[in-house]
């Protein structure tokens, strides 16, 4: 008995000792062999890692009015299995219904979601309607969420299977304002269109992470590893555009769409000195925020469609002839018709049988097709016509830094093709922005310059910021040229009895410019129903400040031209915006000829603070300034219910006498100087006529004074020409004809064949101003 206990006890000690054996190997094994290996493996478990997503860059005007932000979002995400075993699927499905619109066939979609195996999916994010909401809805359905815990609370029910998730998203809180330039994030935060996609590698960032070592509790450990590396923010890029111009421009564009219901309208404007885009919009308009409702319109026009621009053209030609020194512009020809070798039809002016023998001046202004003829075929010839074309940057791209942007074409074939040419018919197509950065270098001097959109970029990491400074393509003219191009196309504007431009003659302020009206190809003829119609120009002449172009696709009404569609917004958009530039008229506002301009009347901003009084002025696009630095405005001149000038400055006095500092008085008439002056309590001693040019504050005989020097503004338009040459019916718009290439953003180049240029001829006496 005693024999087979011992054994017994041998026997398990033996298998006890076996067992301790190979668990000792085994931790051998496992902590010294592989110790490195299972050690590596636990970190893993033990760690935590979290992304750092990094903020986009913000996008703004000038003058820092933000265009683009991120802002907080949420996301919306359901549990089918959760919501299916809480018998909630059509609670939930009628109270999403009510919050977010989403049909309830599409919601009853994702809360029934099964897996292959017939099992409810436990995640299912609902990404039409339900993703990258504003807080507000969000709000909403954390208090239905609510609603129903309450009232499922005595069936246990914790959990009805609804999650929201908060993350960053793109808003652009001026929504329709520039929203073709800016461009748009979708859903999922890819970079669309506009400034969005070209510059989404400087506006990106890059994300950072967290990694850390956690308990059991998924707690971080205090004295555990951690791996660190900062989200970096994108970069914040200012715009060139100005804000305000912006606005002026997109309302005159709104004005032509209510009036002329066009396929698409599209205007520029531009600093010609530098070339940075002040402003840039399209009609029909989208907003960024509600993309995927209408982003068919966010195609921008200003730089991919192409379109043949028509007499707006015939400014390139006559810089080219004026630099060559063949247009005299008192020289006289025969308008009407010409007839060209090689070329089977004549080529006739809009009114077929002209203005009789009339002077190239005269040509301009009645917009001769006949004139740039003799001026661009006849005496400069294909190679100097290409040349110039090619140096005034057709037929290549500008160099805008958006993307996708247009080349244009020239292609001469038949000596048809290089006649239509000079009046910008036929084989030539252009982009908007190329006709703007051409027409720029006419009014600068002759320098052809890369548009400019950024002003600058800001690194929120490096705290360091690069500027962009004009870029000069190439000198195309001479500045002699540059001045009396200009003169010439001041008068196609102010002659008010020959001008096509006549409609964007702006009151106080000379302006330069040129209409345009083109037949579109419809097939293989051109269309006598569907034209583009435009207007080019700049302000004021002898120092130009802006640039702006509009052209208008197919406005409804086929009778109307450049000069009654475009120039009016022109006229709008120019006025409004020298007004806020602050740019004083050429002469007086109270002059006789100005007294014949609608005036506009001074509103009463007394007893407005002074940050009401300025945003209304701002909206009126009225030139103001404080005087004081008090809060609310406890005095104006001129007084409330004046007429003035739409160019007269308003002053407003927010602070007592003995408080107030001396305002600019530049450009102010003795009256109102002696107006303002006394409410100060400061002797004006004035020398000289008219407006006032300089000012000096001085002490004499112990009593503070202000020297001030008047001058007579400048009153006087350049002479025109005085050719007897009457015009009739016909000539009350443009006088523009031809046909226009495609404006959808394809190629645009017109098959050009000669049964395409008996067409053009054709209809170019029906083409109408």
């Amino acid at each position: 008995m005693k024999k087979r206990i011992r054994l017994r006890t041998l026997l398990f000690g033996g298998v006890m000792t076996l067992l301790f054996l190979i668990l000792i190997s085994r931790m051998y094994v496992v902590q010294v062999v592989e110790g490195a290996k299972w050690y590596d493996l636990a970190k893993i478990r033990w760690s935590a890692a979290e992304e750092l997503v990094a903020k986009r860059g913000t996008i703004t005007d000038r003058s820092g009015n933000v265009l683009a932000m991120d802002t907080i979002a949420y996301n919306l995400s359901l549990n089918p299995k959760v919501i299916n075993e809480a018998e909630l699927a059509e609670e939930v499905i009628d109270g999403l219904h009510e919050i977010l619109g989403i049909s309830k066939d599409e919601l009853r979609k994702n809360v029934m979601a099964k897996k292959e195996d017939g099992n409810f999916v436990v995640h299912r994010e609902v990404r039409n309607g339900g993703w990258q909401m504003d807080k507000s809805v969000a709000d909403q359905i954390k208090a239905f969420r609510e609603e129903l815990l309450k009232e499922n609370k005595e069936k246990k029910v914790y959990d009805v299977g609804i999650d929201l998730t908060d993350n960053l998203k793109r808003y652009y809180p001026r929504k329709n304002l520039a929203s073709q330039l800016v461009g748009y994030l979708d859903r999922d935060g890819a970079a669309m269109t506009g400034v969005e996609a070209s510059f989404n590698e400087q506006l990106s960032g890059e994300n950072g992470y967290i990694k850390y070592e956690k308990d059991g509790k998924r707690v971080q450990l205090a004295e555990g590893d951690v791996d660190y590396k900062p989200a970096a923010d994108g970069q914040d890029i200012k715009l060139t555009i100005d804000n305000d111009i912006q606005l002026y421009v997109e309302e005159a564009l709104q004005e032509i769409v209510k009036k002329y219901a066009p396929k698409s309208a599209t205007a520029i404007a531009a600093d010609p000195n530098t070339m940075e885009i002040l402003a840039m919009a399209n009609m029909p308009q989208f907003n960024p925020n509600e993309y995927s409702v209408n982003n068919s319109s966010s195609y921008n026009h200003a730089i991919k469609s192409l379109y043949e621009p028509g007499s707006t053209f015939k400014i390139v030609t006559l810089a080219a002839a004026v630099e060559e020194g063949v247009f005299n512009p008192e020289e006289m020809y025969k308008s009407g018709q010409i007839k060209l070798k090689g070329v089977p039809t004549p080529i006739r002016d809009i009114k077929r049988d002209g203005w009789g023998t009339i002077s190239f001046l005269d040509g301009l202004k009645y917009s001769s097709n006949v004139a740039f003829v003799k001026l661009g075929y006849e005496r400069l010839g294909e190679e100097k016509l290409r040349k110039y074309y090619t140096n005034f940057g057709f037929g290549q791209k500008t160099g805008i830094p958006l993307g996708n942007e247009s080349t244009g074409t020239i292609n001469f074939r038949y000596a048809s093709d290089i006649a239509r040419a000079t009046f910008g018919q036929g084989v030539v197509t252009v982009t908007p922005i190329q006709q703007v950065a051409a027409v720029a270098a006419v009014a600068n001097g002759g320098k052809l310059l890369q548009p400019q959109i950024v002003k600058s970029i800001t690194d929120p990491v490096t705290k360091t910021t690069q500027t962009f400074e004009p870029k000069v393509v190439r000198q195309v003219i001479s500045e002699e040229t540059s001045k009396k191009v200009g003169e010439y196309l001041e008068q196609v504007v102010s002659d008010q009895e020959k001008g096509t431009g006549k409609n964007a003659y702006i009151e106080g302020y000379r302006v330069a410019g040129k209409t345009g009206t083109a037949q579109k190809v419809d097939g293989k003829n051109y269309s006598t129903t569907k034209f583009v119609v435009s207007f080019i120009g700049y302000a004021p002449v002898d120092d130009p400040k802006i640039v702006v172009y509009v052209v208008v696709d197919e406005p409804n009404d086929p009778l109307v031209g450049g000069g009654k569609v475009a120039a009016p917004a022109f006229k709008q958009i120019v006025l409004k915006s020298l007004r806020k530039m602050g740019v004083a008229p050429n002469y007086p506002a109270d002059s006789e000829s100005a007294q014949k301009e609608v005036s506009i009347t001074v509103p009463d901003m007394k007893d407005y603070k002074v940050a009401q009084a300025k945003a209304e002025l701002t909206a009126k696009a009225m030139t103001f300034e404080l005087v004081g630095n008090g809060k609310t405005v406890l005095q104006q001149i001129p007084a409330a219910g004046s007429a003035v000038h739409p160019t007269q400055r308003i002053y407003l006095i927010t602070e007592q006498r003995e408080k107030l500092a001396i305002p600019d008085l530049k450009g102010v008439s003795l009256r109102d100087a002696l107006e303002i002056t006394s409410l100060i309590g400061i002797r004006l001693i004035p020398e000289g006529q008219g407006y006032i040019v300089s000012q000096k504050e001085e002490t004499l005989n112990n009593v503070r004074v202000l020297k001030v020097v008047l001058a007579p503004p400048f009153s006087e338009a350049p002479s025109t020409d005085n050719t007897d040459a009457t015009g009739d019916s016909e000539q009350q718009g443009d006088g523009e004809t031809g046909a226009e290439g495609e404006a959808s953003g394809t190629d645009g180049a017109t098959a050009q064949t000669d049964q395409q240029n008996t067409a053009g001829d054709e209809a170019s006496v029906n083409s109408g101003p």
